[in-house]
């Protein structure tokens, strides 16, 4: 009992008085930010679209009159019709589930891969730290939107989830090397250095002890980029190696906007979701960041 009060102990001290937050804490934290409050109201919006359309239009974005095409708002009617005279409300609604699901399948993956990466090559130098660090500077080296172009363009059925899983595999290196730096900053204090001397298995100091106290940064760096996958998955479906028809994305309806440049109003709504999704990931990550970094909380 001793010898485990005393690992709490030195992690105590090393941590010092107010560097860290408990998720309590960090939550009240969170919510004495306005941004931050109004943010998450706009994502919970979002996530509600793509989860439940319905509740926000009743219309079938798929029933469409050829005469009313690219007509603008009318009653019943508030974003106006597409090329094809379908709803664009029903449209633009239908459309969030896409950026949605690939934003966040792939954003949380990147994080699963890399802290696990991360946490490997910090922690285990030598041989492990040198394959996967290498592996990284592999991909580093090769573009990573041409890769995304070259494999996704290789593949005949493209769904959400090739397209995440083609993210991750390019996607990870960047976050592992965050993650290994800060391994190495926390595996040599003092709690860590008296779990290993009572015999504690060297996973469960990972689980327990490294991986709560480096985990910040990765975590600030995902949220932060949660946004940048929003705009990742409409450029892919615009370049036209994205989803494909009939699937409906706010991509897609950028590549369509992109012919009909004598109607605003086809490209105006989907830029502004994106935009407003992209912004409000953006603002909640660098909330996140703000609460988490030692140095705010002293």
């Amino acid at each position: 009992m001793s010898d485990i009060q005393a690992v709490v102990g030195a992690e105590a001290q090393e941590l010092g008085d107010g560097r860290t937050l408990s998720n309590r804490e960090l939550l009240r934290a969170l919510l004495r930010k306005p941004q931050f409050v109004v943010c998450s109201l706009l994502l919970l919006l979002f996530f509600l679209m793509a989860a439940v359309p319905k509740l926000f239009t009743s219309v079938d974005p798929r029933f469409c009159e050829l005469t009313k095409s690219r007509q603008g708002r009318s009653p019943g009617h508030l974003f106006g019709y597409d090329i094809q005279g379908c709803d664009y409300f029903a449209n633009v609604v239908y459309g969030a589930r896409p950026s949605v699901l690939v934003s966040i399948c792939a954003s949380f993956g990147v994080f699963l891969l890399a802290g696990s990466f991360g946490l490997l090559a910090g922690y285990f130098p030598g041989f492990v730290d040198g394959l996967i660090s290498r592996t990284a500077d592999v991909l580093f080296a090769i573009p990573g939107i041409v890769v995304l172009i070259v494999i996704l363009n290789s593949v005949q059925d493209r769904s959400i989830w090739i397209i995440v899983g083609v993210i991750l595999l390019i996607g990870w290196p960047g976050g592992m090397r965050l993650m290994r730096a800060t391994v190495f900053s926390v595996r040599n204090r003092e709690y860590v250095l008296a779990a290993r001397s009572i015999g504690v298995p060297p996973l469960r100091i990972l689980r327990k002890h490294v991986f709560p106290n480096a985990m910040a940064p990765l975590l600030a760096m995902t949220t932060l980029g949660i946004g940048g996958m929003v705009g990742l998955e409409a450029a892919l479906t615009f370049l036209g190696v994205g989803l494909q028809p009939p699937a409906i994305s706010w991509g897609s309806q950028f590549g369509v906007a992109a012919s009909y440049r004598d109607t605003p109003h086809l490209f105006i709504w989907p830029a502004l979701f994106i935009s407003t999704m992209t912004i409000s990931f953006m603002i909640i990550g660098d909330s996140i960041r703000d609460a988490l970094d030692p140095k705010l909380l002293r």
